[in-house]
């Protein structure tokens, strides 16, 4: 906030200063220039800081998850826009009327020679162009109205997304193996993923681990924490960087990694394999079970996804132990007897720990590694009888059944079973065209109708998103009409300064498209940040051409044209200031910078479009629209008319 605003709190103080020192060119001592040029420019100033404060008002009322992510930003520009005002009306007058002078006759150099030259040209080429338009008003109207429908076509053609995606420099990643996969297996594959990680030109450091925790709570998963190198001394990015280590990994068999980069702002959502949740739940968990296999499959050949993941983890293998308790009793064995020493030999159970100057050490029991994989090994132990105190074998007195799968754990979310699928997104595509695809292959597969889907973290706010911006702008637009209404005390003059801003956005929008981003919410603040400034030029065409026409008696015609030309230099001068300020977001580098330049991109692509085309087409609305208001005046006039003479004959 603090950055835009450098950009555009300029404005009040520039209005004013070209103003007053138009006046002085004239002839007019500074004094009295100030006071004069003042007294002309701050109703403008006033008109131009309430209307942009209040294409915040939305932002600032607004609930949820992103209304929260917003409203410092929202506060901060506020503040700036209202301070700039008052300083504009108060003191930027003050310091004119103390330190300006008169230097058109004054000998300048070269440079301000040649840009005073340039700047006649610019303004002349400017006026013979308006001309022509003023004279082809019916066609320029018509190229407003392509802008309008332009404008719809693009925001409905452009991809949508919900906060860019950062290379912050971190990445996170899941490796799973088969539910049945050994410790000492699991560990031997984890440590070969890591090999092929440290090979890596890009990766500066990494660490790993295995079993439960993260997003998992089963033994077949590990986790990678990788910290890349510093963007200036690589030249792939985390994404490449991503599919590189994809590639590189498929070899490993038995295992699959799954990674993802670290973003800044993640909302809600559970822990998964890759970045974006998507949730089953069935309150039937056989139908979910049978279900969800088929749904990840065909998520899966989808174009749009990258690392379809699931937790459902069904496949464990289990062996069932029967234990014939009347003949354990006739040995004096219990069951808490048996449970430990079956968890002696297979449970990992430390009976010591020793310390040295450097390490400590755990004494764990088991039995000899190479018979803790079969279940043979069960008819090796033998049990202590606490009675008797002879050893007693395991199969004298239980049996066992052949192995079968059981879940090795059942994931549940508002009480019911639930599986989530996890997925990352290709290069090149969108959030917004991920989450319809999947609800595609939803309607193609048929799902059951106790099966309920629904997008987790990211993805839901993505979704609730959706339907939040169209209203958020339409909002802004609502909130600008009314104050600029109550302003001017006109239904018409507010529609007039409202025509400029088509134009910005399908230039901030196909800019947008041009540098291949999604249309994120940072890209939506940039469109309202628009709305506020672009509307500005509106503001001082209007309200000069309305004093031209009340003062000076002049034709609406020649009312705007006048405005026009006279309102040309300060237009040019705020459209500048704040175009520079956006650029720094725009060309910004370095970790995270992802998630500020759309908001660059859509200010600077939507004040270029918009400056080159209001210039023209909004004189010609406020002719039309002045026409329009005339007649409206005149039927009124009529109509009371007619029920004065009614109530007269009465």
């Amino acid at each position: 906030a603090l950055a835009i605003s450098v950009g555009f709190v300029v404005d009040d103080a520039i209005v004013m200063l070209e103003n007053i020192v138009r006046h002085v060119e004239d002839g007019m001592n500074p004094f009295e220039a100030s006071i004069k040029g003042a007294r002309e420019i701050g109703f403008t100033i006033v008109s131009i800081s309430l209307s942009l404060v209040a294409a915040f008002i939305p932002l600032l009322l607004m609930g949820g998850i992103i209304g929260r992510l917003f409203r410092e930003f929202a506060v901060t520009v506020t503040m700036t826009i209202a301070v700039s005002a008052v300083v504009a009306l108060t003191l930027t007058p003050m310091m004119c009327s103390r330190f300006l002078k008169a230097e058109r006759k004054e000998k300048h150099g070269r440079i301000y020679a040649l840009t005073e030259r340039g700047f006649d040209a610019l303004l002349s080429a400017y006026e013979r162009a308006l001309d022509v338009c003023l004279r082809h008003r019916f066609l320029t109207l018509l190229v407003f109205f392509a802008t309008v429908a332009s404008t719809v076509m693009l925001f409905v053609a452009i991809p949508k997304g919900f906060f860019p995606q950062q290379d912050t420099g971190l990445l996170q990643g899941t490796s799973e193996a088969a539910q049945d996969v050994s410790f000492a297996e699991m560990m031997r594959l984890q440590e070969k993923l890591g090999d092929i990680i440290a090979k890596d030109p890009d990766v500066q450091t990494y660490a790993m681990a295995i079993g439960a925790g993260g997003a998992s709570a089963s033994l077949n998963t590990g986790r990678f924490y990788l910290t890349l190198k510093p963007r200036s001394e690589r030249k792939a990015s985390a994404y490449e960087i991503i599919a590189r280590l994809r590639k590189a990994t498929q070899n490993v068999e038995g295992v699959k990694l799954y990674l993802q980069a670290a973003q800044d702002i993640t909302v809600g959502g559970r822990a998964g394999r890759s970045q974006f949740q998507y949730t089953l739940q069935d309150p039937d968990i056989a139908e979910l079970n049978d279900w969800s296999p088929r749904i990840l499959e065909k998520l899966k050949t989808l174009p749009d996804l990258r690392d379809v993941a699931t937790d459902q983890q069904a496949a464990g293998m289990t062996l069932t132990l029967d234990i014939n308790r009347d003949q354990a009793s006739r040995y004096g064995l219990d069951s808490a007897t048996i449970d430990n020493t079956i968890y002696d030999a297979f449970g990992q159970r430390q009976v010591a720990q020793f310390f040295t100057q450097q390490n400590n050490y755990h004494v764990v029991l088991e039995i000899l590694p190479e018979l803790q994989g079969t279940p043979e090994s069960l008819e090796k132990i033998y049990v202590k009888s606490p009675t008797t105190g002879e050893q007693v074998p395991l199969a004298a007195f239980a049996s066992w059944t052949t192995r079968k799968t059981q879940p090795l754990s059942i994931s549940h979310q508002g009480q019911f079973p639930a599986v989530t699928i996890t997925f990352n997104l290709a290069q090149g595509s969108s959030l917004g065209t991920a989450t319809e695809a999947i609800k595609a292959a939803e309607r193609e597969l048929g799902l059951p109708a106790a099966m309920r889907t629904t997008f987790q973290g990211n993805a839901q706010a993505f979704q609730d998103s959706l339907s939040t911006v169209p209203l958020l702008i339409a909002a802004a637009l609502v909130v600008i009409y009314l104050i600029l209404g109550v302003l001017y005390e006109s239904f018409i003059h507010p529609l007039t300064i409202l025509s400029t801003l088509p134009s910005a956005g399908a230039g901030a929008i196909a800019t947008l498209m041009l540098a291949g981003f999604d249309f994120s919410l940072v890209a939506m603040i940039g469109v309202i940040l628009l709305i506020g400034i672009v509307k500005k030029n509106g503001i001082m065409l209007v309200d000069f051409a309305i004093t031209a026409e009340r003062d000076e008696h002049l034709t609406p015609e020649a009312a705007v044209r006048k405005a026009a030309i006279l309102r040309f230099r300060p237009i040019m001068m705020t459209t500048a200031a704040a175009l520079l300020g956006g650029i720094p977001l725009m060309l910004g580098a370095g970790t995270g910078a992802e998630i500020r330049q759309p908001l660059g991109y859509a200010m600077v692509g939507g004040l270029i479009v918009s400056q080159a085309l209001t210039l023209f087409t909004t004189p010609v609305v406020y002719i039309y629209l002045d026409k329009l208001a005339s007649l409206l005046d005149h039927l009124v006039g009529r109509k009371q008319q007619a029920t004065e003479e009614t109530a007269g004959a009465g």
